[in-house]
This record gives structure tokens, C-alpha cells and sequence, in this order.
């Protein structure tokens, strides 16, 4: 089977973004193929890679791909080698029908850039089809008297192929009376008459049986047969006449079935049975038969079926009337279908975009084609789209559109748009269809990422354990997928100070901060840094935000005391003259606290003394005065221990321990200075459990004490009297002199003798009375309102 290839030139490619429009003008010349109907599937029709003047392998590269203006898709597109294949086995007449010719348009597309190329395949025909009479007989009533030359109108043959497929000619059996003759109707086709040779003797021959056969033009010839039965009936001589010859009348195609088309009317100049006349459909072709009908007594005409106007406008009705006597006439109806608005538009989607990239600029969704099957205005269509989209709608080629954003797109904004194409026919009342498109907004990295908070103030308690989480950072991008997701990092300080990779880590991921070792607050109170936000983005984008860190105290130094020193070799003696006042200044505690604010604030307490009632100290600045006058009763030392203490919570201490020497005033020139004994506290518990058993036995303790009251009142006469006889020196001290001027808590300058006695192996030594009395007045009042001083440190061997 040969296949015949016509193609016009159209190779022209211009880039489709820039513009489109000529595109579609260098396009406008369809190419064309042709091909015979009934092709069996997997035939080569053509190749449209050279065809169109395409590089080899760009069709696969562009995408190509056919799109069929029909629903079915008779052809299929091999992109690799460009070869365009039947899919199915096309019918011509089922596609067309008696439409010639029979063209199937389809599109070429291609993508990268867009590219549109309009392509017609016309399906040539083949006899396929044999000729087919409507009935396997036909009646003819034929008068006796007939003449010979006389016509009878017979019945055609139908045949679906067209042009020489179609029937040609008509033959009849051999016989004595008849020929056919065959002639063409308006629209081509072919139809038999009967032509009388030798007039009829109904008494010779009431009956004849012809065979009537139609043969098409194919190659070879198709033929179809049927009877003609001939009746010989007597004479009738008038024939049924038709009052018009052509009638014509418009139809809406919106009629319903059995709506009256129009009557006919055939008169009959004989009478009775020869004068009465019935009518039917002549030549009637079954797409005829299966719309109209005709009343056989009345000539009424009627719809059997609806009417369509874009498949069939009009219909060429050849009638017939028949009277008793078998004389018949004919007529014609030409009916014309009216178009009525009852198709709505179509739209059909040739390429499509469902994601579209933001900030990108004018980029086209899609190329679609409208249309609408009606004719006139009812055929006429306006596409539109809402407003307040960022897209417009342009018109390229025929009823071609294009939908392309208008302004650039921000995701940020706007994710996703439902866009809905509205096509509206102009008819009345006006069709209207829709086609809603989503497009997908693709992400692109124009949003830095931004933290919460231009700069973060975090608190850290000092001495935090290692790895303690701190505080965290927070940072949010606007942007989507990678490239928002967000890594953290710290920046590089330019304070050369300040090691901060020992210091701080940050999580990358969660923006967590670290403190990687515990922090003193003494050592480093606040520091600040920068930490950075980065996206995943190509290019990535950043933002920095500033960190500052405090440390916050703790109460993790006890009070230190600067004075009196509780480390030395021996500890300080403090001498206090048993004439004090009541308030008498004996020392002043000096301490300090590394900690801060509360954490530092002292307090001082007197927490033991060996005679409590005596002395007191300050809270707030720590100084040791008495309390009231001292008395003879009085011991001579006392040893007090006061306790520092913090407002911390919990509060941190620390002690101090003094020794007092109570001066027996300078009536008694020399005091015996008993040997300070530096006690710990294992000694201090000692004599609390000393102190349960002497409780536990009342009466020992109580003869105990009288004892040694007695014993120490003997002892104190013996040494008074042996010391009598020491004399205090006047002018400078010599060697065995110690001079206490103003450094003490004795604020007035005393000057004393130390008489040691011989072989003496404790260390003991006495007062005199002062060397130079007028001092004492001299400075007594000034003392009085001095603060505490430093005081003298007596050693004890």
C-alpha cells in the first residue's frame, strides 16, 4: 500500500520566550501527510526530526511530544529516532464520514525552550465498503399502458467509502422490457432509474423479478444487489403531482424528537383508488431514515431524533408520492439545522508548569487552546483569569493562549495559587467552562536567616558544672527546604583576652549554648561574643546576633582575716587596763569576702569567752569593747573566739581567736603575765568533756575551786612582796625595758619594767606603773575618740 508524503516547509525555530507570537505565525503553515485509512498499527508515516529540520537527538533533549486535537490518539511519536508511527488502525469513515477531505490535525511541541509546530494527517480512502440497497426487494407498480421511455425512480444504494469508493453504476438482469440508467445527484452520489424498453401486458406477464445491482469505482469493484418485484397493473394514466417541486424550512437543531418538520402535498388528477395518494422517503440514506419520518396519508415530516448542528447542517430529502394506481412523483426537502448555543467551550491544556521558581521573570504555566463547537457568535469565545493574580493571559496563535506570571513571584508571600481559566461563548444565553491550574511556588534563597533578638543577655551562676547548657539562641529563615535550614556557629572574638573556644559551645543545629568549664566569678565577671546564623542556601545567607554572658556570684568564699592573723607562730594578746570604762575600744576585727554583694556583706558574732558578761563585739564593723566595768574578781586573761560570717546562702565562716590581758591597773606595778597557752580544738573538747564529769561530781569540783582560790590568794601575797623591791629607771629604757606607745588598744604611752627572775623557765614577766604620769592625763582625752589601732603582739616563750 503506498503512502503518499506532502510537506510544507516550515523549519523556522525562534525562541519562544522572547517572541512567541511570530512563533506561532512561522508556524501557521501546517505540514501535512497523507495516509490511507485503515493502516495498520506500527506503520511509518513519516520522520519529523528531518521533516522539521531538527538536530538529531533534540527531540528527546526539548521533550516532543504530540498532542491530538481529537480524543483519540491515533499516532505516536518515537522521540530517540523521530519517527512518527501509527498507533491505531484509523476508520476514515468513522472519523469523518462523508466529510472530504478527511483531515486529523495534531501538534508537535516541544519544550526548553517551548516550540509549536501544526501538523495534518488526511486519511485517504479505501474501498472498504461494498454498496448496500436499504431492501432486499422493491415493488413497482407499473401500468400496462406504460409507454416505452417511461422512468421509474428506484431506490439507491448506500455505500460509506466516497469519491470512486463510492457506487458508480448501476445494471439490471437481462430482460425484454428494462434498462437502468444511472444519474448523479447534486452532491455526487449516484442513483438508479428505471427505464421501460417494451410496453407491459398484464394478461401476457402480471409480474416481473429484475435484479438490480450497484457497483463502486474501488479496485477492485465492491457490488451490492437487490429485487425488483414489477407488478403490471391496469391503466393508470395520471401520475401524483407534488404542489412544489423544492420545499426548504429552517430547524432549530434544539427541536425535540417528533417536533413536525413540515407537510408535503402531491395531487392526483384521477380518481378513486388511482387518485388516492400515499407518501414516503425516497433515496433515503440511513442517517435519513433514523431522523426523519413521514406520515404515508398526510405528508406530515417529523424528527425521529434530535438534531446537531456541528455534525450535519443540513438535509437534502427526496420524497415520494405513490397513488393506487402505482403512478408516483417525486419531490425534494431541503432542511436546514439552525445553530443553537447548547455547547459549552472547551479547553484543552497543550503544556503545563506546575512549579515555578520565585523572583524569576516573565515565565509561561501553560499553553492551552480554546474552542467552541457551535457556530457564529454562539462559536466565539473570551478567555479570562481573576484579578488581583499575578499572571495575565496573552493570545498567540488562533485560539492559542498563554499564561505567564506577570510581575515575579515571592514565596514568601504566596505559596501556592489556584489559578482558574474561565471561557465564555458570546451566544445567548452564554456557555461558560472552567479549568482551575495549581501552581507550585519553588523556593529560592533571598531570605537571610534573622534572629529572635538582636542581641541575648544570658546569667550564669559561677562554679556551673562542665557541658551546662546556658541559653539558646534562636534564628528563623522565611525561606523553605535547605534553604532554611539553619546552622549556628560562634564568630571569632577580637578581644585577644578571651579564650572562647574553652569557654562557651554552641549546638550547630538548635542554636543551644554551652558553658564548656565552670566559671569564677571572681576571675571573669561578664564577657560578650558573637554567634552567626547560616542557611543551606546556594548562595548561603547569614545574620549575626550578639551574645553577652554574667556571671553570677556565689557564696563560694569564706571571710578572710586580715586582722588580728590567725596564722601566726603565737597568738595576739590584746591588754586591757582593769580601770576600763564600760565601751572600752580592746581591738577591731578586720575582715574581707571575695564574693559580692550580700555574698560579702560581714557580720560579727562572739560566739565563746571566759567571761561572757565582759565583753561584746559590734556586729557590723567588728570591734571588741567591753561591756561593763571589770572587777576584782575578774580573771587576769581571757581568751575570746569570734565567728565572721557571711549573708550568703548558706552563710560561709570563719573564727577568731584573741587573748586579753587584763592590766591590774598601775596601783600594782608588776602583774604576773601567765603563759598563753595556743589551745586547738581537740583541747577545747577536752574541756567540755572535763566540764560533764566536774558537773557529774559537784561536791569534788566545789572543794576543787576553794582550794585553788585559796592557793592563788597566797601566791599573789608572796610574789607582791618579793617584787617590792624592782625600780623603774628614769631617761631612756635600757634593754630589759618595753616600750607600748599608742600601737595597742592601750591608746595612752605606758612605759613598764619586765623583771624576770633567775632560772625562770616560763617567760613570766610584770608591770610597773607608768614612767612618766603627765602623759596619761595628756592623751587620755584624745584616745577617747580615736578608733581602734593596731595593737601590740607579745610573744610567750
Amino acid at each position: 500500500m503506498e503512502t503518499a508524503l506532502a510537506k510544507t516547509p516550515g523549519k523556522r525555530q525562534v525562541a519562544f520566550l522572547i517572541i512567541l507570537l511570530l512563533l506561532w505565525e512561522a508556524g501557521s503553515e501546517a505540514i501535512r501527510y497523507s495516509m490511507p485509512e485503515e493502516t495498520e498499527s506500527g506503520y511509518l508515516v513519516a520522520n519529523l526530526e528531518k521533516d522539521l529540520g531538527l538536530r538529531v537527538g533534540e527531540l528527546v533533549s526539548r521533550e516532543a511530544r504530540i498532542h491530538h486535537s481529537g480524543n483519540k490518539e491515533l499516532l505516536q511519536l518515537d522521540a530517540e529516532t523521530g519517527n512518527l508511527f501509527v498507533k491505531e488502525k484509523p476508520d476514515r469513515e468513522e472519523l469523518c464520514g462523508v466529510t472530504e477531505p478527511c483531515l486529523l490535525h495534531f501538534q508537535l511541541i516541544l519544550e526548553n525552550p517551548v516550540q509549536f509546530f501544526q501538523t495534518d494527517l488526511q486519511l485517504t480512502d479505501i474501498n472498504d465498503h461494498s454498496p448496500e440497497f436499504p431492501h432486499r426487494e422493491m415493488l413497482l407498480k407499473i401500468q400496462e399502458s406504460a409507454q416505452p421511455g417511461t422512468v421509474f425512480p428506484l431506490k439507491a444504494a448506500q455505500d460509506s467509502d466516497i469519491g470512486s469508493n463510492a457506487v458508480q453504476n448501476y445494471t439490471v438482469s437481462s430482460n425484454l422490457h428494462f434498462h437502468v440508467v444511472t444519474h448523479s445527484r447534486a452532491d455526487g452520489r449516484k442513483y438508479p432509474e428505471l427505464v421501460l424498453d417494451r410496453a407491459l401486458d398484464r394478461e401476457e406477464q402480471p409480474e416481473l423479478s429484475l435484479t438490480l445491482t450497484a457497483v463502486d469505482g474501488g479496485s477492485p469493484p465492491r457490488s451490492g444487489a437487490t429485487t425488483v418485484r414489477i407488478e403490471v397493473v391496469d391503466i393508470n394514466d395520471n401520475a401524483p403531482q407534488f404542489v412544489q417541486s423544492l420545499y426548504e424550512v429552517q430547524v432549530l437543531e434544539s427541536s425535540p424528537p417528533d417536533s413536525p418538520v413540515l407537510t408535503v402535498l402531491a395531487k392526483d388528477a384521477d380518481a378513486g383508488n388511482f387518485g388516492r395518494v400515499s407518501y414516503g422517503l425516497l433515496q433515503a440514506s440511513d442517517e435519513i431514515l433514523q431522523t426523519f419520518s413521514i406520515n404515508e396519508v398526510t405528508g406530515e415530516i417529523r424528527l425521529k431524533k434530535g438534531l446537531d448542528f456541528e455534525k450535519i447542517k443540513s438535509y437534502y430529502v427526496e420524497i415520494e408520492a405513490t397513488d393506487g394506481g402505482g403512478l408516483s412523483g417525486k419531490g425534494a426537502v431541503v432542511i436546514e439545522v439552525l445553530d443553537v448555543n447548547d455547547n459549552a467551550p472547551e479547553l484543552s491544556i497543550s503544556s503545563l508548569s506546575n512549579s515555578v521558581p520565585e523572583n524569576a521573570p516573565e515565565t509561561i504555566i501553560s499553553i492551552f487552546r480554546v474552542g467552541d463547537r457551535d457556530s457564529g457568535e454562539n462559536g466565539k469565545v473570551v478567555c479570562s483569569i481573576p484579578e488581583n493574580l499575578p499572571f495575565i493571559l496573552k493570545s498567540t496563535f488562533k485560539n492559542f493562549y498563554t499564561l505567564v506570571t506577570e510581575i515575579p513571584l515571592d514565596r514568601e508571600s504566596r505559596d501556592e495559587y489556584n489559578i482558574t481559566i474561565t471561557v465564555t461563548d458570546l451566544g445567548t444565553p452564554r456557555l461558560t467552562a472552567q479549568h482551575t491550574i495549581t501552581v507550585q511556588v519553588s523556593d529560592v534563597n533571598d531570605n537571610a536567616p534573622a534572629f529572635t533578638q538582636t542581641s541575648y543577655t544570658l546569667f550564669v551562676q559561677e562554679n556551673n558544672s562542665p557541658a551546662l547548657h546556658i541559653g539558646t539562641i534562636s534564628a528563623t529563615d522565611s525561606d523553605s527546604g535547605s534553604n532554611a535550614h539553619i546552622t549556628y556557629s560562634l564568630l571569632p572574638t577580637h578581644d585577644p583576652q578571651l579564650a572562647l573556644s574553652s569557654l562557651i559551645s554552641i549546638n550547630a543545629d538548635n542554636g543551644q549554648l554551652f558553658a564548656l568549664r565552670a566559671l569564677d566569678y571572681e576571675a571573669l565577671q561578664t564577657f560578650e561574643f558573637r554567634v552567626g546564623a547560616t542557611d543551606q542556601g546556594s548562595p548561603a545567607l547569614s545574620s549575626q546576633a550578639l551574645v553577652r554572658v554574667l556571671v553570677l556570684d556565689a557564696n563560694d568564699n569564706a571571710p578572710f582575716v586580715l586582722y588580728p592573723l590567725q596564722n601566726a607562730s603565737a597568738p595576739y594578746t590584746e591588754l586591757l587596763p582593769r580601770a576600763a570604762e564600760p565601751g572600752y575600744l580592746i581591738t577591731k576585727v578586720v575582715a574581707v569576702d571575695r564574693d559580692s554583694g550580700q555574698n560579702a556583706w560581714l557580720s560579727f558574732q562572739l560566739l565563746k569567752a571566759t567571761e561572757p558578761g565582759l565583753f561584746t563585739v559590734w556586729a557590723h564593723n567588728g570591734e571588741v569593747r567591753t561591756s561593763r566595768l571589770l572587777s576584782e574578781r575578774d580573771a587576769p586573761k581571757h581568751r575570746l573566739l569570734l565567728l565572721v560570717k557571711d549573708n550568703g546562702d548558706p552563710p560561709r565562716s570563719a573564727s577568731v581567736t584573741l587573748h586579753v590581758l587584763v592590766v591590774d591597773g598601775l596601783s600594782q606595778p608588776y602583774l604576773p603575765l601567765p603563759e598563753v597557752v595556743r589551745e586547738s580544738s581537740q583541747e577545747e573538747d577536752a574541756l567540755t568533756l572535763y566540764l560533764v564529769i566536774a558537773l557529774a561530781s559537784v561536791s569534788s569540783l566545789f572543794l576543787l575551786s576553794v582550794l585553788m582560790f585559796v592557793g592563788v590568794r597566797l601566791c599573789r601575797r608572796a610574789r607582791a612582796s618579793s617584787l617590792s623591791g624592782c625600780s623603774v629607771p628614769e631617761g631612756h629604757f635600757p634593754g630589759h625595758l618595753l616600750d607600748v606607745s599608742g600601737e595597742g588598744t592601750l591608746s595612752q604611752n605606758y612605759q613598764y619594767e619586765v623583771c624576770l627572775r633567775e632560772g625562770s623557765g616560763t617567760g613570766e614577766f610584770n608591770f610597773l606603773k607608768p614612767m612618766i604620769p603627765n602623759l596619761l592625763l595628756q592623751d587620755a582625752g584624745r584616745e577617747s575618740k580615736e578608733s581602734p589601732h593596731y595593737r601590740d603582739s607579745f610573744l610567750f616563750s
